[in-house]
């Protein structure tokens, strides 16, 4: 049995064939290829885009999806979260989406169910659907990545959608490079820099981060207005480049990229969304589809 856990779960070839299934996908058909199969989602941190995004790919494969309300569920009772998986698996769910605040959860329930897990994003950790749909969206401008650069700007450090498209990306070849304030950089040795400026000349592709305030135990700046001053992309920053803008939402507006930049057909965010419909549909057909 498979599992999605992170980005290496899948080989390259898995993941090239991944993106050709995706196409399939994009005409949004209606299809009954896992008619029959029940999806229980279940996150225990906030999501609009990544939840909603599996249930929809789910719901146009003809699954069943079961979406449980942690602030509902008897996890919110004392119940562990073991406990939780083990009921869970006792229903007969074809697959489990999870999502959790600490790193290794969707790991370590792997071990209590007998279906396949699908990590929603777990603590800094890992988020591996996201990386895949921004890999395929960089794909549909670039088709051979190989050498094209890319800079990942913002929060890095505590950034599980930096983690899993570090990981990806350069597998499949691109350049990437970290572009953040000093508290802001994983150890790495990947190329960094701590002024955008001194990089927006040789990039091909711009991944703006959220700051991921939450995962903060102190204040880091005096003000998310100071972090924008340095790390904001503005149309006046990019100027007429031919590059692509992605983001993984949600968009601290005028703080990780500006509105008229938002506005801008260079923008690919609203794609990034499509394709991570289409990207899930895909990714289930795989675990799922033929069991």
């Amino acid at each position: 049995m498979q599992h999605l856990i992170t980005t290496r779960d899948f080989t390259t070839q898995e993941i090239k064939a991944l993106f050709e299934r995706a196409e399939v996908f994009s005409d949004e058909k209606q299809r009954d290829i896992l008619a029959g199969k029940m999806i229980i989602t279940i996150f225990f941190e906030n999501s609009t885009r990544t939840r909603s995004s599996f249930e929809v790919a789910a719901k146009r494969l003809g699954a069943q999806v079961v979406s449980l309300d942690v602030s509902r569920s008897s996890s919110s009772k004392g119940e562990t979260l073991f406990d939780t998986a083990a009921n869970l698996d006792a229903m007969g769910p074809d697959a489990i989406v999870v999502r959790h605040k600490n790193a290794g959860v969707p790991h370590i329930l792997a071990n209590y169910v007998h279906c396949p897990i699908l990590n929603g994003g777990d603590g800094s950790h890992a988020h591996p659907t996201q990386a895949l749909l921004d890999l395929l969206t960089i794909t549909r401008y670039f088709p051979d990545p190989t050498g094209k650069k890319i800079a990942i700007v913002g929060d890095i450090k505590n950034s599980r959608v930096a983690n899993s498209n570090i990981e990806l990306l350069t597998r499949f070849g691109l350049e990437v490079i970290l572009v953040a304030p000093p508290h802001f950089l994983p150890e790495t040795n990947l190329p960094t820099s701590h002024n955008i400026k001194e990089v927006i000349g040789e990039v091909d592709i711009i991944m703006s981060l959220r700051t991921q305030t939450e995962r903060h135990q102190n204040q880091i700046y005096g003000s998310l207005k100071d972090y924008a001053l340095d790390f904001c992309i503005t149309k006046e920053l990019v100027g007429e480049r031919d590059i692509i803008l992605l983001h993984p939402g949600p968009v601290h507006r005028n703080v990780d990229i500006d509105d008229a930049m938002l506005r801008d057909s260079r923008c690919k965010i609203l794609e990034q969304v499509k394709n991570g419909v289409i990207l899930r549909m895909a990714v289930l057909e795989k675990l799922i589809g033929h069991s």
